[in-house]
């Protein structure tokens, strides 16, 4: 389990400091989410490998942060307490903001599923099709 925390934290790390070498416009965390996510599709695919005693130590680790993450938003409910005279201000910017982003996710999560499907669905057809020929 410490080696999967060490996993983690280094993605996230890694993820920092690229964010700041090349100046990405996204956060550390999800820079290193990537990088993280890339590894375990390709070199690193044997981290996800179940053990004979279980689940593979990243699976525990990430299952272990699951289960505590309402002790993760702490800091963030805190930190929206201590802006709360920001809030009171921009609270219009921040509620259209927040509806806009979320009608625009559900659109684009809506319109990729859609094409998910038909690719799927055509791969499906065409693998019927060869079937049918070579019978």
């Amino acid at each position: 389990m410490p080696f999967a925390i060490v996993i983690l934290i280094g993605a996230q790390l890694i993820g920092e400091v690229l964010r700041r070498v090349l100046h990405l416009p996204l956060p550390g965390p999800v820079v290193g989410m990537f990088i993280l996510a890339v590894a375990l599709i390709g070199p690193a695919k044997r981290w996800l490998e179940k053990t004979p005693m279980g689940p593979s130590p990243l699976e525990k680790s990430a299952s272990t942060l699951i289960s505590n993450m309402g002790l993760l938003f702490v800091p963030a409910g805190v930190g929206i307490i201590a802006e709360l005279s920001v809030l009171r201000r921009a609270w219009l910017p921040i509620v259209v903001g927040v509806v806009v982003s979320t009608i625009l996710g559900l659109i684009v999560t809506g319109l990729v599923m859609h094409r998910i499907m038909r690719l799927t669905e055509r791969a499906s057809n065409a693998e019927l099709a060869r079937e049918r020929q070579e019978a």
